[in-house]
């Protein structure tokens, strides 16, 4: 990894990403799309290392409160935050100024801070988002290599559920001739069911796939998947969106799943979920003090 001073940390959304590359090696990472300019290894982590101090500064100059989002350019939780903790020192700021937090991983590390996203929680609001793709263990351990499982994801959401906590899912991506399948799809929404997770962001069943990206996982398909990197070219060509051929059958199953259920699963209803601030408990949970 290496460090650099950033100009500014939140974006016009009020998201931010302390880091820059990634360390998880999934097979499929839009990040590592040429059009987001990353001009170094992947893998040497960008560190912003001021970063705490340009989230401050920021957040005593808003007029109002909100919800401030992370994750969603690289992981907040990836191996190198065990050593610096820069995450945790910039979610204990917001704790600290009275925000809300929407942060997203795929990483049980996320359970150390266990104690901040309580606070968070009791005081504004804090939804954890976790990325679920893949149910078959031994498939998701080679298309999300370096990261902790399916599994043990959804026991990290069970447990912010047992902590009151509300979760989302981010069911992306869908990869056609890889995990495309039925079997798939259900395993994860009994997961997400399970969990009680408050809803599920899906923008289709299929993949996006641009320059950067696209060659990356297709050394990763000749790896690991024979013959499948063949099936893309022929069906996908070029093409930026990849769909499932069982995409409507697919997202019907979806649809009726999170209806009869009552999880939130379009992203237009899931992005207004994750960007609710309570504004008028925030003032009253202040004025006490």
């Amino acid at each position: 990894m290496h460090f650099v001073s950033a100009k500014g940390i939140l974006s016009a959304h009020n998201g931010m990403n302390l880091y820059r590359g990634c360390t998880h090696g999934c097979i499929y990472c839009d990040s590592r799309s040429a059009c987001y300019h990353i001009d170094h290894d992947f893998e040497d982590i960008e560190v912003k290392r001021n970063a705490p101090v340009l989230l401050e500064d920021a957040l005593r100059r808003k007029r109002k409160r909100c919800m401030i989002s992370t994750g969603a350019m690289c992981d907040p939780y990836m191996h190198c935050e065990e050593e610096l903790g820069l995450t945790r020192e910039c979610i204990r700021l917001i704790d600290r100024y009275g925000f809300g937090l929407a942060i997203q991983t795929k990483s049980d590390r996320i359970l150390r801070d266990m104690d901040i996203f309580k606070s968070i929680h009791r005081k504004a609001r804090c939804v954890v988002q976790m990325t679920l793709t893949t149910y078959d263990e031994a498939l998701c351990s080679i298309i999300e290599p370096n990261v902790c499982t399916t599994r043990r994801r959804y026991e990290v959401l069970k447990r912010f559920q047992q902590e009151g906590i509300p979760t989302v899912v981010w069911l992306c991506p869908i990869l056609p001739f890889i995990n495309d399948t039925e079997e798939n799809l259900r395993g994860i929404l009994s997961y997400c069911m399970d969990a009680g997770v408050k809803g599920i962001m899906c923008f289709g069943m299929g993949v996006t796939l641009r320059e950067g990206d696209r060659e990356y996982f297709y050394q990763a398909l000749d790896r690991h998947f024979p013959g499948v990197k063949q099936k893309y070219i022929r069906q996908f060509g070029l093409s930026y969106e990849c769909p499932s051929p069982n995409a409507d059958r697919l997202w019907r199953i979806f649809d009726e799943e999170c209806r009869e259920h009552g999880i939130l699963h379009t992203p237009e209803d899931v992005f207004a979920y994750l960007n609710e601030f309570p504004q008028k408990e925030l003032g009253e949970q202040l004025s006490m003090f």
